[in-house]
């Protein structure tokens, strides 16, 4: 078991319980999943881009990510239905939590002039998303192999019903908010 996993069990859910006030323990919010998107627009001209963001992909999470394809056809960005796009893998379980783990404990403080991540980028439900503008922040990506720097998406899909919950879960978890 993964240590962040037995902090949860050990300090955050224990925390939370008494924090809002809950009666059961299945009230109590909990990381569903995390999903890792990689929107890959230059893939439209070289389709060698879809290669590499799998291998990227596959680096960072453990895990082979799954190929997205457009669903329509847009004339204007030379786009016809089918075709690939993006990347994407989703993490549940124990790898969720080793990969939540690898982010905040070495991703996140890789981030050049880092103050802290925004703590409005919530949906509404609890759910948070964190935009990566360079994938060279995890220490799995080899500096020299890579051509062109991505950024990625990240999803941290939570049962929280609301924002406030959600974002207790994870500032107890260790995700340095600044606000």
């Amino acid at each position: 078991m993964s240590a962040l996993k037995e902090k949860y069990q050990n300090e955050v859910a224990p925390g939370l319980r008494e924090e809002f006030g809950y009666k059961s323990s299945m009230q109590t919010p909990r990381l569903e999943k995390i999903v890792l998107n990689m929107g890959l627009g230059e893939a439209i001209a070289n389709p060698k881009v879809i290669d590499t963001g799998v291998y990227t992909l596959t680096r960072i999470s453990g895990q082979k990510p799954m190929v997205t394809k457009s669903k329509q056809a847009i004339s204007n960005f030379k786009l016809r239905a089918d075709q690939p796009i993006g990347v994407m893998v989703t993490l549940r379980g124990a790898r969720m939590y080793e990969f939540l783990e690898r982010l905040i404990v070495a991703a996140i403080p890789r981030i050049r002039d880092f103050k802290g991540v925004s703590g409005k980028a919530f949906d509404g439900h609890g759910n948070y998303t964190l935009g990566v503008k360079e994938n060279l922040i995890f220490p799995e990506i080899d500096y020299d192999q890579v051509e062109q720097v991505k950024g990625l998406n990240i999803s941290i899909v939570t049962t929280a019903g609301s924002d406030a919950e959600g974002k207790s879960l994870l500032r107890r978890l260790g995700m340095p908010f600044r606000n």
